[in-house]
């Protein structure tokens, strides 16, 4: 692939829309990282499977953010990866949340599906898969 149209591949992952799920899950990041992080330094005995499970998410937000900015045909696969996985982990967690409540003693980030952020959890792969999707015939 030419320099050019390599530069235009990862632009098309950022451009537009792609800036927005940028920043959200830019946020996520910040908000899952953060929050474990406390989490499992002051409470971690309380709900070690919530806490591991709010890192692993600010681990995958964190990887998919970075592959969003990167760009590229590699990148756009390895998100489309991710967010697949993500979103299999947000319906999975969330429905193992509403049958097993006692499982969870303390809320994940993908608790009840995202209830405790305003669902972005669910809505954010829903939305990055379509537009990593697209971006591929653009």
């Amino acid at each position: 692939m030419a320099a050019t149209e390599e530069k235009q591949a990862r632009a098309r992952l950022i451009g537009g829309p792609g800036i927005l799920l940028v920043w959200l899950y830019g946020v996520m990041v910040v908000g899952a990282v953060s929050r474990s992080v406390y989490q499992i330094a002051t409470e971690f005995d309380r709900a070690p499977l919530a806490y591991a499970l709010s890192a692993v998410a600010g681990l995958v937000y964190g990887f998919i953010t970075y592959t969003l900015v990167r760009g590229g045909e590699t990148a756009r696969k390895a998100a489309l990866v991710c967010c697949a996985a993500e979103l299999v982990g947000v319906l999975t967690v969330g429905t193992w949340t509403l049958v097993e409540p006692s499982a969870f003693p303390d809320a994940t980030v993908w608790s009840d599906y995202g209830m405790g952020y305003l669902f972005i959890p669910v809505l954010l792969p829903l939305s990055a898969l379509y537009w990593l999707r697209r971006a591929r015939t653009a």
